[in-house]
């Protein structure tokens, strides 16, 4: 099911997009993305299995316990030696000769084989390392002609963009690559400003996308990376929390547990429609579920304004 969809404009997206590249610094950042949400998913546990009652807990320790008592793990020997007796694991390891003379081995005879230092002198192999190199460059080309469209889904309760690029000149439709998302996704809105890993130049042209989920956050991703594990940029809460230190950390995320009420920081609801600012680049809106919209400034990643005033999501 398709629940949102945005045209990239001709020409934004890269020529040739580039591969995901884990460095240093950006393993140590989804390190701690990772971290947060490895936390979210304890607490939200733990919560569910405080939830129980004493009396259910207690019931289902006692059925576990009988049915423990009652599981009787009764192997049939005589058939399982039959079974196996067919493959002669005793003599597995025997190096003795068949009738032809010929000393059979798992991996045949080793001598026949040939190692070539390089794959260059191999000559069963056809296809060089650059030519697969090149050739998969080519398939991920974006041509000045062709359209870009990018969808959100979802199927089989799994979230995540597609990007579609239509060649115009052979009337084709293809998926180039695809973006997994942590929730169900609401709206996307295509952005021209780079944002994220220490992006600050507000003269620069990008290919962003920002992602409105059933989750708060605001997901910035770059569409002109392949393969990409994390967002560039997280606007709300979740942002926050990847910039500040441990201890800071933990208050902050004990707070939200707390309360979801609607403050002028971040959305604490479902993010129900995104629109970007085509004179001010650096501007984004965005209107949740919890009553409020709010004015966000990609430069800062912060939330600029938020307003108040509507009475119903």
């Amino acid at each position: 099911m398709i629940t949102a969809s945005a045209w990239v404009p001709r020409g934004a997206a890269a020529a040739f997009p580039i591969k995901y590249d884990v460095d240093e610094t950006e393993l140590a950042r989804i390190s701690k993305l990772a971290k947060l949400q490895l936390k979210d998913a304890e607490e939200d546990l733990d919560a569910a299995q405080n939830g129980q009652t004493n009396h259910d807990h207690s019931g289902s320790s006692s059925e576990d316990d009988d049915n423990d008592g009652d599981v009787q793990m009764a192997l049939p020997l005589k058939d399982a030696d039959d079974d196996l007796k067919e493959y002669d694991l005793d003599n597995y390891d025997s190096d003795d000769a068949p009738k032809d003379g010929e000393t059979t081995t798992m991996f045949g005879n080793a001598r026949a084989l040939a190692y070539h230092q390089s794959n260059d002198e191999d000559p069963y192999i056809t296809m060089q390392e650059n030519e697969e190199e090149d050739e998969e460059r080519e398939d991920l080309q974006v041509l000045g002609s062709d359209n870009m469209v990018i969808a959100a889904k979802v199927e089989d309760e799994v979230a995540h963009l597609e990007i579609y690029v239509y060649e115009d000149e052979v009337d084709n439709l293809y998926v180039h690559h695809d973006i997994m998302l942590p929730a169900i996704p609401l709206c996307v809105e295509w952005l021209d400003l780079p944002v994220g890993k220490g992006t600050a130049d507000v003269n620069s042209k990008g290919n962003f996308v920002a992602v409105g989920t059933f989750d708060p956050d605001i997901e910035l991703w770059d569409l002109d990376t392949i393969d990409s594990m994390y967002p560039n940029a997280i606007l709300g809460q979740g942002g926050e929390e990847t910039k500040t230190e441990n201890g800071d950390e933990k208050k902050k995320k004990k707070k939200r547990k707390k309360s979801k009420k609607a403050n002028d920081d971040y959305h604490v609801d479902a993010v129900l429609s995104l629109a970007a600012n085509r004179q001010h680049r650096n501007l984004l809106a965005s209107s949740s579920a919890d009553k409020t919209v709010k004015l966000w400034d990609l430069t800062t990643q912060k939330c600029a304004k938020s307003y108040s005033r509507h009475t119903d999501k």
